[in-house]
C-alpha cells in the first residue's frame, strides 16, 4: 500500500527541517491536526535519528474546560509515541494587547523555559502556508509595512516552522490517513477572534473572487518581503555604527545621508533601544524623529512612547527618558 501523499509531505518537510539537528526536539501541540500530523511525523522520522521527542501542550486556561482539553492532547501524545510530554498552564495577562497576543507571549515564553529545561535546540511550531497567508492579509489590514507583510519566520531563536509550505487541508488529510482524531478549537470559529473572520469570510471572499491560490500567492509575497526586509535590517543594523555621535547622540549628518528606508529602520531601533515599547511604536513617531533630521525648522523635542523624548541639539539626535507627566 503506497504512502498517503499528505503523509509523506508532512515527514519531508520535518526531515528537511531537522536533517542537521541532534539531541531533544520539543513540538508544541495544541491537539489540532496541524500540530498533530507535525508531531506523527517527527515521532516517524526519530525511529531513525538521535531524536528524543517531547510532546509539549499549553493551557491558556481561556476556555471552559481546558483543563480537560490538555490532558486528552496528553493522552494524543502518547499514543503517537513520544518520549516524553509535558503540559503547562499559563496565566494569560493583557499587559494592553489583545487576548491572541497575550496568548501568544506567554506560549513562547513557556516554550521557551521548556526548550531550556530539555537542552533543546529546536522547538517544531505547526503553522501552515494557510496561516501565514492569514497573517499577510492582517498586516495588510493594520498597515504595518514591509516586517509585518513578510509574514511568519521560518525559524527564530529555537523556533522552526517545518510546514509553512503545506496546506491546513494537506495536514488534515495526513491526520485522517493515519486515524488521528484532532481537535477542533472553537476559538478558530469565533468571530469575535479577527484572525478568525479572515479564515472564515475574508480568504473565501477573495478565493471566490479572484480564483483559486490566493493563499499560495500571498504566502509566497511574505517569503519576498522576508528577503527584501532581512536585507534592509541587515544594512541598518551596518549603518547604525557609523550614525554614532561625539556627545552620545545620533549624528544628524550621519543620518541624513542614508537611504529613507534604511535611516528609518536605524532611528526605530534607537527609539526602542530608548525604552520605547514596540506594541505602542507607530510610524507617525518614527516620521515625527525622522522630521528632526531631514525637516529641521528648530522645532521642539518629539514626546514618544515609554516617557521617551527625541531632542536635536548641536547636530546630534538625542534621545532621553522623562518623568511621567511631565516635558523632559
Amino acid at each position: 500500500m503506497s504512502l498517503d501523499p499528505a503523509v509523506a509531505a508532512v515527514r519531508l518537510a520535518v526531515r528537511r527541517e531537522l536533517a542537521a539537528h541532534d539531541g531533544p526536539v520539543l513540538v508544541a501541540c495544541s491537539g489540532g491536526a496541524d500540530s498533530l500530523a507535525l508531531l506523527a511525523a517527527t515521532v516517524f522520522e526519530a525511529r531513525r535519528r538521535p531524536w528524543h521527542v517531547v510532546g509539549v501542550t499549553v493551557d491558556h486556561g481561556l476556555q471552559a474546560g481546558s483543563d480537560d482539553q490538555a490532558a486528552a492532547v496528553l493522552d494524543s501524545m502518547r499514543r503517537l509515541g513520544v518520549d516524553e510530554t509535558a503540559s503547562v498552564r499559563v496565566q494569560v495577562s493583557g499587559g494592553g494587547q489583545g487576548p491572541e497576543a497575550a496568548a501568544r507571549d506567554a506560549r513562547y515564553a513557556v516554550l521557551a523555559e521548556l526548550a531550556a529545561r530539555w537542552k533543546a535546540s529546536v522547538v517544531l511550531l505547526g503553522h501552515t502556508l494557510d496561516d501565514q497567508a492569514e497573517t499577510v492579509l492582517l498586516g495588510l489590514a493594520r498597515g504595518s509595512g514591509a516586517r509585518s507583510l513578510a509574514g511568519m519566520r521560518r525559524g527564530f531563536e529555537v523556533y522552526r516552522r517545518p510546514l509553512l509550505d503545506l496546506t491546513r487541508a494537506q495536514t488534515e488529510a495526513a491526520c485522517r490517513a493515519e486515524e488521528i482524531d484532532f481537535w477542533l478549537d472553537p476559538h478558530n470559529d469565533d468571530p469575535r477572534f479577527t484572525r478568525s473572520r479572515v479564515r472564515h469570510h475574508v480568504l473565501p471572499v477573495l478565493e471566490a473572487e479572484l480564483g483559486p491560490g490566493v493563499a499560495a500567492s500571498l504566502a509566497r509575497t511574505a517569503e519576498q518581503l522576508r528577503e527584501d526586509a532581512d536585507t534592509l535590517d541587515d544594512l541598518a543594523d551596518r549603518a547604525a555604527a557609523t550614525t554614532l555621535g561625539t556627545a552620545g547622540g545620533l549624528d544628524v549628518a550621519a543620518l541624513a545621508q542614508l537611504p529613507t528606508a534604511v535611516r528609518r529602520r536605524v532611528l526605530r531601533r534607537a527609539l526602542l533601544d530608548a525604552g520605547s515599547p514596540a506594541a505602542e511604536l507607530f510610524r507617525s513617531h518614527v516620521l515625527a524623529v525622522d522630521a528632526l533630521v531631514t525637516g529641521w525648522r528648530g522645532q521642539q523635542g518629539v514626546d514618544l512612547p515609554g516617557h521617551v523624548q527625541a531632542v536635536r541639539v548641536a547636530g546630534e539626535l538625542c534621545l532621553r527618558r522623562t518623568s511621567p507627566g511631565r516635558p523632559g
